[in-house]
Order: structure tokens, then sequence, then C-alpha cells
């Protein structure tokens, strides 16, 4: 079986400033994982990386066998900041079919195909009874939800997700997770995030990374290695249901 991604002594420099070093990962099919790690610890880098946008200084990165660039058609991508002007006029099937924009030729228009692709992602995200609903009219939450059909809307094999829930409800929180454990029966998915206590519920496995980056099958592992990646003792604190603390605390 095929890794999903592949990276071997990673190094990325920004002038003489290291901000990657040494980074090894491996990612099977139909595995989530997330990535957590304190801010400017480059995080939003590596995936820019990943999403080809940046070159390794040093290293190799392959997803699915090949360069980032010319896997970028089977990469779904939710930025941390999906936004747009509340006032323009934009249906959420509208945002949805911009998805299928990789995989038409520029100045086509939209064919029945991406119609049909589109009203699909809504339907996985439970969003298809509000696919001519304005954008401005929906909430947080249901705008999130229209953002990831977007990304599912070329059918990605792997879907990357930088902070997607930042200032959203804790129960549609949680709605949201529960959908992208589902969509892992189809992908791999990459969550950057930093909650931890989500995090270590959701997901398969856990990078921790500040520059270098400790990984373990083990989530619990992963997990106690936060003082070394955050450089200082790290409390975890949950609320609500459901939450997980280490066995030891």
């Amino acid at each position: 079986m095929n890794d999903v991604v592949s990276i071997n002594g990673l190094w990325f420099s920004y002038d003489k400033e290291v901000i990657l070093q040494d980074i090894n990962l491996r990612l099977q099919p139909s595995t989530f994982l997330g990535i957590i790690g304190p801010n400017g610890a480059g995080k939003t880098t590596l995936i820019k990386i990943l999403l080809g946008l940046l070159k390794p200084t040093r290293g190799t990165v392959q997803v699915f066998d090949r360069a980032p660039l010319g896997a970028a058609e089977r990469i779904g991508y939710i930025p941390q900041h999906s936004t747009q002007d509340a006032a323009f006029p934009i249906t959420a099937l509208d945002v949805v079919l911009m998805g299928r924009l990789s995989a038409k030729k520029i100045g086509r228009p939209y064919t029945n195909a991406d119609a049909a692709e589109a009203l699909a992602a809504l339907e996985t995200v439970e969003m298809a009874e509000f696919k001519s609903r304005q954008m401005a009219e929906l909430s947080g939450g249901q705008q999130q939800r229209i953002f990831l059909a977007r990304a599912l809307a070329s059918n990605p094999g792997l879907l990357v997700l930088d902070e997607p829930l930042s200032n959203i409800d804790i129960c549609l929180e949680f709605a949201f997770y529960e959908l992208l454990k589902k969509l892992k029966e189809k992908m791999s998915v990459i969550l950057i995030s930093h909650d931890i206590g989500v995090v270590s519920h959701h997901v398969d496995k856990i990078a921790c990374l500040n520059r270098q980056m400790v990984y373990h099958e083990d989530k619990e592992q992963a997990l106690k290695s936060l003082e070394r990646v955050y450089g200082c003792p790290v409390d975890i604190i949950a609320h609500g249901v459901p939450h997980r603390i280490l066995k030891d605390h």
C-alpha cells in the first residue's frame, strides 16, 4: 500500500531563518492525522509545502508518489481563514462549484458533471437544502460546511484543513469533527489545530510540530511529548463532553 504523503529529511528556511528542521512523515490511506504545536511552529508552512506553494530547502516531499504540484487535483484544502465579502451575492452552490475549477479548463462553463459533483458534496456535508441560499445568510458553522463541500467537490484523496473551526460554537465543532471521521473512510485527512483535547479525541494519529516533528504511532505517546514540543509544561484543560485527559495527569 503506497503512502499518501511521504516526507524525508525536509528542511525549510526563509532567508537564513530555519522554519522546519529534518521533518520525516509517512501518511497512509484512510488515516486521520492531527498536527499540533505552538504559534510560529511551522505548521502552516508545512501545509504550503504539501500543496506545492513552497519548495523545500532540502529533502523530498511526495504526495501520491508525485511532487506536490503534480498531485494538486487530488488534494482538497480548507485554509485557516475561509471568508468572503458579506455583501457579495453568491450562493452556497456557487461556492462549492469553485472546487471544480482545478478539474476543468479555465474559461469553459461548468458542465452537468460539475454540478452533479457539487451537489453530491453538499449532500455529504448535509447542506444540500441550502444550495440556493446566499452565503451571507448562513451561520459560521454552516459556512464552514460549505467550504468543506468545496474542498470535497474534486473528489480528493487527501483533505487538508488548517485551523478550520476558529470562532465556531463547541457543539458545531463536535458535529464537524464527526463528519471528518466519516470522510476518513474515503480519503486521508490532515488537520492543523490548537485544540489539543478535541484533536486527541477524534484523530487516529498525532504529530507534534515545533520546527522539528515528534511523531508516534500511538496517540498517547505523542501527547506525552507536548512539553518537549512547546518548550514548557502544558496543561490540558477539557470542557464539556466528550473530553479526554491522559491517564497520568
